[in-house]
């Protein structure tokens, strides 16, 4: 993929504003970086674009929290899960089938913000983690691998654990860097990688990271419930042109 000025400034501005989405609200980045660019260039293009700034990003946000080990511990089944679905799933990113790609990305998106909207937090009984973690986590990684899209269904679920906010956050972090890496590891078994795209990944940490600086000074000024619901309506009108893709 030629690295023309055009998609450069693209890229630039997509990774700023989905790092302000993520300093406001703590996640999203991989969310609003895989919708607007899956837009412009194909998932598998955007996906090798996304990995760098997703990792580095979840890798501070997992070691800033307080209870890694706990966490890993606790989770490990769906971490392993997603770690195998994400790379078995690689298989329809790494096809070349954009407009089914492309949909797919759309329904997931789809998914989450309507469910982000109006759905009712849910609560997971301890009893029930043994058997659910390790399905989420397939299903997540399926998603993951077939959209680049980390947050359907692993986010609904670690919210419904009863984790306090620092655990939450971490949690996210944890899942979201396995997908990452497992993400990148799918690709290149596949041959799919966009070795050409590393250096333009690379620059786009700092637009990420200048996002992230701006969005916590905006969650300071501006109600996050207000910032969210705009930013889930927005997903959700995206989503739905990606999905219509498939028909026209």
């Amino acid at each position: 993929m030629e690295a023309s000025i055009w998609l450069v400034t693209a890229v630039g501005v997509t990774f700023f504003a989905a790092g302000m989405v993520k300093g406001v609200t703590g996640m999203g980045l991989p969310t609003v970086a895989m919708g607007v660019l899956g837009a412009l260039i194909s998932p598998l293009a955007a996906a090798s674009l996304l990995l760098i700034p997703s990792f580095v990003t979840n890798v501070w946000q997992l070691l800033s929290g307080p209870a890694f080990g706990a966490l890993a511990r606790r989770l490990w089944l769906m971490m392993l899960a997603i770690l195998i679905g994400t790379v078995t799933g690689s298989s329809l990113l790494a096809s070349g089938e954009t407009r089914l790609t492309t949909s797919a990305l759309g329904a997931v998106l789809v998914a989450y913000s309507t469910y982000t909207l109006f759905a009712r937090q849910l609560h997971v009984p301890a009893r029930l983690e043994p058997w659910l973690s390790p399905l989420i986590g397939g299903i997540t990684g399926a998603v993951t691998g077939g959209t680049g899209v980390f947050v359907v269904p692993a986010v609904p679920y670690l919210q419904a654990l009863g984790l306090d906010k620092d655990s939450l956050v971490q949690a996210l972090g944890l899942s979201f860097t396995i997908s990452t890496v497992a993400l990148a590891a799918g690709l290149l078994w596949r041959g799919a990688f966009e070795i050409d795209n590393l250096a333009l990944s690379a620059l786009a940490i700092v637009p990420a990271l200048l996002g992230m600086w701006a969005g916590q000074i905006i969650r300071d000024k501006v109600s996050p419930a207000v910032f969210r619901r705009w930013f889930l309506i927005c997903l959700l009108v995206l989503g739905v042109e990606m999905m219509s893709r498939l028909f026209f």
